[in-house]
């Protein structure tokens, strides 16, 4: 059983495999996509190959994390997005925990820049600990890399 803390009091989010059907919403949510067409290429990438998870609510896509098996033969997310309009909210929380849940291998990979503090705080709420520390990625901001044992 996932160790993350949920609030009681959180909306019901529906977490599910994502379909082509969603890619519009997925890219509109996420400023980094709208604007670069790599990002937009990966997102599709990701749900053809059934590797992106979306947390749906009411019919609106409020998030989606892609989840790869391919980190050192690991499992990996390699992308949360939440969409300003529902952040700080536990969809990225709930995301994590689904990922968990579908990840096929003992351990979960996932990494942030050391800059990114509010991503920080959610790997440790999320039972994620420090695994080490990638240099030389983004200039001057090193890529932290987290797991979590899951069994």
């Amino acid at each position: 059983m996932p160790d993350a803390k949920l609030s009681p009091t959180a909306p019901h989010w529906l977490i599910r495999q994502a379909t082509p059907d969603d890619v519009h919403a997925l890219v509109e949510m996420d400023a980094y996509a709208t604007a670069h067409a790599s990002r937009r290429v990966f997102i599709y990438d990701a749900v053809v190959r059934q590797q992106c998870l979306v947390a749906v609510a009411a019919g609106v896509c409020a998030g989606y994390l892609v989840l790869t098996h391919d980190f050192f033969d690991h499992g990996f997310v390699a992308l949360v997005v939440v969409s300003p309009m529902y952040q700080r909210q536990g969809v990225a929380l709930r995301l994590l925990v689904a990922a968990e849940a579908a990840c096929e291998t003992p351990k979960l990979f996932a990494s942030t820049n050391a800059s990114n503090t509010a991503s920080q705080a959610l790997m440790t709420k999320a039972g994620f600990v420090p695994s080490g520390q990638i240099d030389n990625l983004d200039e001057g901001d090193p890529e932290r890399v987290y797991v979590k044992f899951i069994r």
